[in-house]
């Protein structure tokens, strides 16, 4: 019963077309909780090293040597977690290294006539690395390399995906305009010798600042790529999202996502499915965040990041 539930689940929450298209659905989704809460709208913020899992160059303003560290409390038995580093290496300039990873949980392995032998799991694995440059003042490039593995009971899948990105900074308008394809990349081995699409993401994204308000507001269009009935259709795959800064140790942030919201709706209702919200607070030197993430009737995501500002190397 398990299984199936986790099955209707997945159509609930992969549209028809990239269910049928593509594989390794997980490099879609969020795990770090400040890109969560603002519903995914972050391709254009700053100095967060897990701007390597959504636009690379934006590692150009990482300010400081810093790790982040996200847990995911997905739905069912469904794990999830992601870490991040970035530094400045000499010679090379702002690198990250990060990795993703989704564990679904256990299932009874039954064969045609129900009886049980054992048990098996599912697991997804992303392993990247990134680099930016900054090609002329407030315009920087970057890229990162990801190594995918995937596996399911005796089966396994891996891969390979470039992101690149490009963000460019307006100091006097605060003001941040970013853009980046994700994902572009093919399979290596395959589950059962059918070759699958990785999920091809491009995206455009802008952060502003209004003046003498403590507000970050982001706009992103997602998945411009994919084919639409009209521009306006197109256009509705966008996220939203403010961070407001209530004090130099405390934030609030709020999201919304509409392609999410789209995907999740049950007949005619879809309830507060793709709202969001949380926080992030200093503690001790450390950053933590909180994220929640609503799926309508279906229920909410729970994430949780800790970030921590290392000392610069000697």
């Amino acid at each position: 019963m398990r299984a199936l539930i986790l099955a209707l689940w997945t159509m609930l929450w992969i549209d028809a077309p990239a269910l049928s298209q593509s594989t390794y659905q997980f490099l879609r989704h969020d795990i770090p909780a400040r890109t969560a809460a603002l519903g995914g709208a972050f391709l254009a913020m700053q100095d967060d090293p897990n701007l390597l899992f959504v636009n690379p160059a934006g590692l150009a303003t990482v300010s400081s040597r810093q790790v982040s560290i996200g847990y995911l409390d997905h739905l069912l038995d469904i794990s999830a977690g992601s870490i991040a580093f970035a530094t400045e290496w000499d010679g090379i300039g702002p690198v990250a290294i990060g990795a993703q990873f989704y564990h679904y949980g256990s299932f009874d392995r039954t064969d045609a006539l129900l009886n049980t032998s054992g048990t098996f799991s599912a697991v997804d694995l992303a392993l990247s690395a990134g680099l930016a440059h900054e090609v002329a003042p407030n315009l920087s490039v970057g890229g990162a390399l990801t190594f995918i593995h995937a596996s399911i009971a005796d089966y396994r899948s891996t891969g390979v995906a470039v992101d690149a990105g490009v963000l460019y900074r307006i100091p006097e308008e605060r003001l941040a305009i970013g853009a980046s394809i994700l994902h572009a990349g093919a399979q290596l081995s395959t589950f059962n010798g059918v070759r699958e699409d990785l999920p091809l993401d491009v995206r455009v994204g802008v952060s502003k600042r209004p003046e003498h308000l403590p507000v970050f507001l982001n706009l992103n269009l997602h998945r411009l790529q994919e084919d639409a009935e009209s521009i306006g259709e197109r256009f509705q795959r966008f996220s939203a999202g403010a961070e407001f800064e209530l004090s130099p140790s405390l934030r609030l942030r709020l999201g919304y996502n509409n392609q999410l919201r789209k995907e999740l709706r049950l007949g005619s209702s879809a309830g507060l499915a793709g709202f969001s919200g949380g926080f992030g607070v200093t503690v001790a030197g450390y950053l933590v965040d909180y994220a929640f993430n609503s799926y309508g009737s279906i229920g909410g995501l729970h994430r949780i990041s800790v970030a921590l500002r290392l000392p610069s190397q000697p």
